[in-house]
């Protein structure tokens, strides 16, 4: 069960960090092209927003291509996030059902002695135990990155949505 709490520690930072590095910088080149839009130095998004290859494909920019640009950028900005959260749900079962074991294994061996004390149970079970605390750890830090990474999803669709009405405020201006 710790070899598995263990994989999935590592896919749980693993995701993280991927998905945050790209994330930090998607939405630092939105927000550029959101402030170049409303500063008048550009009409157009920059050419490194998502936006941009959606907007160099139709004539005049209409709320449908945004739209679509908008979720399919966010739909590859939350990926992952699946991930950490079944990791984050099921990592306290698999360490409670390692500690189970444990502690079964741990009656099954006393079984066999004539007598048992406290000296020869409280080691058994506190390394039974170990099991749980690894798995609430595991869900600590997937729960945790999941919650960080949606809010930086939702920041990211926030800066697009801004972005593709002052694009439209731009159309129907013009």
């Amino acid at each position: 069960m710790l070899l598995l709490l263990s994989g999935y520690f590592i896919a749980t930072f693993w995701i993280f960090f991927d998905r945050f590095h790209i994330l930090n910088s998607r939405i630092s080149t939105e927000a550029k092209s959101l402030k170049a839009l409303y500063t008048a130095q550009s009409k157009n998004v920059q050419h490194t927003s998502l936006l941009f290859t959606y907007l160099t494909r139709v004539n005049v920019p209409n709320k449908a291509i945004l739209e679509a640009a908008a979720s399919d950028a966010v739909r590859v900005a939350t990926k992952g996030l699946t991930w950490l959260s079944i990791i984050a749900s099921t990592s306290p079962f698999i360490g409670l059902f390692g500690t189970v074991i444990g502690i079964l294994e741990t009656f099954s061996k006393l079984s066999g002695q004539a007598s048992a004390s406290l000296n020869v149970v409280a080691p058994a079970i506190s390394e039974a135990l170990v099991a749980t605390a690894a798995g609430i750890a595991v869900a600590t830090f997937a729960y945790t990155f999941h919650l960080i990474l949606k809010r930086k999803a939702y920041e990211l669709s926030s800066l697009l949505a801004s972005q593709s009405e002052v694009i439209l405020s731009q159309v129907n201006e013009g």
